[in-house]
């Protein structure tokens, strides 16, 4: 039987907080809906977390446990969710509890007011500066060389269609950035505020080293304005070259020819050399992800589940 309302939560490294997690999407859920599922995709963090998650599917048979092979990272395990729900409406969430289940009632019912997407735009971020400020940071460069407006204060936290989980799981490439081709699809869409939870224990997995792969990776992989930037430059260059030269060729006619300085020659070669092995090197990383595309490897790979592989919703 299809459940009413699916709610998918990745899971990295959050023995401690599941138990708790489960408690309160319980209340919550039950004043929407009794017909829900919840899906935890464990991605392989190394800690109890699939013991924990296999004793709730027990005790519960409206949650669904779902552990990779090894760490794919958290968009693989939200797409994996979302290729085994089953809802007229799911819910996408973090586990850490910075994200509210309280919250769900209030986006399920904005989306009923005609929205196939409510996201959750968290107020007074409870994150580290360095975070927040890195975050920041990249969604600023992220909208701009992906030309369109992605609000990055919404993260993950949203309630989507039937509709958009169709057309999100039509899209296979490999690199992966659920906020990014949610926004892409263009889906009539609203947002409301939302407080932004406590994390339950610990502190965020993504170091400054991770958010720095994801942010370069997420870019080339959703905009080919880097490339035009660099066609740009190097117009712009080649254009103030040939203005130099006529700027010299016309001082030595009326001046006289000059020794052309040792220093201003290195610097200028060093200046040249740099910008076309940076050109070099952005089409060698849109080369290297062309490569990776051709591939066609699976997105993830499945070790075990709670539930029949075959039955889930194709």
């Amino acid at each position: 039987m299809t459940p009413h309302l699916s709610v998918v939560v990745p899971v990295y490294e959050a023995e401690n907080c599941l138990e708790e997690l489960y408690r309160r999407l319980r209340l919550a859920l039950a004043s929407v809906t009794d017909d829900y599922e919840i899906i935890l995709v464990e991605d392989c963090g190394g800690d109890g977390s699939w013991r924990l998650i296999e004793d709730l599917a027990r005790r519960d048979k409206r949650v669904r446990g779902i552990q990779f092979s090894r760490n794919f990272g958290q968009h693989y395990g939200i797409t994996a969710g979302l290729d085994y729900s089953r809802g007229d409406w799911v819910v996408v969430m973090d586990c850490d509890l910075q994200d509210r289940p309280e919250e769900i009632p209030r986006l399920y019912a904005k989306a009923n007011e005609g929205f196939e997407i409510v996201r959750a735009r968290r107020l007074g971020r409870r994150d580290p500066a360095i975070k927040r400020l890195t975050s920041w940071i990249f969604y600023r460069v992220f909208s701009y060389l992906a030309d369109f407006d992605y609000d990055g204060s919404s993260g993950n936290f949203c309630i989507m269609s039937r509709k958009v989980v169709t057309n999100y799981r039509r899209m296979g490439e490999q690199l992966r950035f659920f906020g990014g081709l949610v926004t892409w699809m263009g889906f009539p869409s609203s947002s409301i505020d939302v407080e932004h939870g406590t994390r339950f224990e610990g502190k965020s997995t993504y170091t400054f080293k991770k958010l720095a792969k994801l942010a370069s990776d997420t870019i080339i992989a959703y905009s080919d304005k880097p490339l035009r930037l660099a066609v740009r430059f190097g117009f712009l260059m080649a254009t103030t070259s040939f203005c130099y030269g006529i700027f010299t060729l016309g001082k030595a006619l009326i001046h006289g020819s000059t020794v052309p300085g040792w220093t201003s020659l290195m610097v200028s070669l060093y200046l040249i050399g740099g910008i076309v092995i940076a050109i070099l090197g952005i089409l060698g990383l849109y080369l290297g992800k062309a490569f990776d595309e051709s591939k066609k490897r699976p997105l993830y790979i499945i070790n075990r589940s709670t539930f029949d592989e075959e039955s889930h919703c194709n």
